[in-house]
């Protein structure tokens, strides 16, 4: 069934997860009318708190979302999950499969789950989250979590997206050091030591505070907090689905809060500038790339000479 686009909005709007996910899915696909339409709605009727989960493989984000799901919902709050996944540089390809990790709580009517491929995007999410996250907004749901790729430095965007970030960290994985080389101090509003069961987990936590120590936080300001959690068991998941809760009063009631998120959106519509001009840079300009790529491939150019020359022939 295709619906128009005044019945994809109504749909979407009384919370319809067919319409939702045909409505992602036109975002997904470049649709620069769909985008429009989820902006639009947004404006009428967003409330969601967007919560985002990032951190390094293996540390358990998927088990960690899956948990949080159920304590969220036992609070009565409707929860919608975008799970993003890498994308193959070859054939686009992504195995969605973080969904699998969230069986339980993909069986529950009052949440929905859509696993979204990175289609070559940096960051950690793909170049759609924003819009589909807009679209979730519009729908009605209480809580978005958007749970991002897992690749670790790179992994910074999700601060352009959420309200509240979560890093989840693992004992035994380096992990201290790894923070001070991703930025990690200045994206995380909560940190989640997961799997605290296993040895080291008291060291993580102890390196943790060191490090925000270091930092100086002036009256008023969010200091993050540190946590401790089992996925598996759900211990310590309580107090982390109550600690994003704390971080939107913040947000909501205090002047660094609101300052927090002016500079937030003002990061949002400069990556949102440069996503669009790069399209635009881009379109129809598919022939000079590809000669471009077999010169730099037999070494006539450089890939730095070939950048140069594409925007000499397109007038800079």
């Amino acid at each position: 069934m295709k619906f128009s686009d005044d019945e994809l909005v109504a749909r979407t709007l009384s919370g319809d997860y067919r319409a939702i996910a045909r409505f992602i899915t036109r975002i997904e696909n470049n649709d620069t009318k769909a985008a429009a339409l989820a902006a639009s709605m947004r404006r009428a009727c967003g409330r969601a708190h967007v919560v985002g989960i990032t951190g390094s493989p293996g540390a358990g984000k998927s088990t960690l979302v899956d948990s949080m799901i159920r304590a969220y919902r036992a609070a009565g709050k409707s929860v919608a999950v975008i799970a993003v996944d890498p994308s193959s540089p070859f054939t686009g390809g992504a195995i969605l499969g973080d969904r699998i990790r969230m069986n339980l709580a993909a069986e529950d009517p009052g949440v929905f789950i859509r696993s979204m491929a990175t289609r070559g995007s940096l960051g950690g999410l793909a170049r759609a989250t924003l819009e589909s996250v807009h679209v979730l907004d519009s729908a009605g749901f209480d809580i978005v979590l958007v749970e991002t790729v897992g690749v670790g430095q790179a992994e910074v965007d999700i601060v352009r997206t959420a309200d509240t970030c979560v890093v989840v960290l693992v004992p035994g994985m380096g992990d201290s050091v790894q923070i001070i080389k991703a930025g990690l101090m200045e994206i995380a509003d909560i940190f989640v030591i997961n799997k605290a069961d296993r040895e080291g987990a008291l060291h993580l936590e102890k390196d943790l505070y060191s490090l925000l120590a270091l930092e100086e936080f002036v009256p008023g300001q969010w200091k993050p907090k540190i946590l401790r959690t089992v996925a598996t068991s759900g211990e310590g998941v309580v107090e982390a689905v109550v600690s994003t809760q704390e971080h939107l009063q913040w947000l909501e009631t205090s002047p660094q809060g609101a300052s927090r998120r002016l500079a937030v959106v003002t990061q949002t519509l400069v990556s949102l500038i440069a996503h669009r001009a790069l399209d635009e840079k881009l379109s129809g300009r598919e022939e000079l790339l590809n000669r471009l790529a077999q010169e730099c491939v037999s070494r006539k150019r450089t890939s730095l000479e070939a950048v140069a020359e594409f925007f000499k022939k397109n007038g800079h």
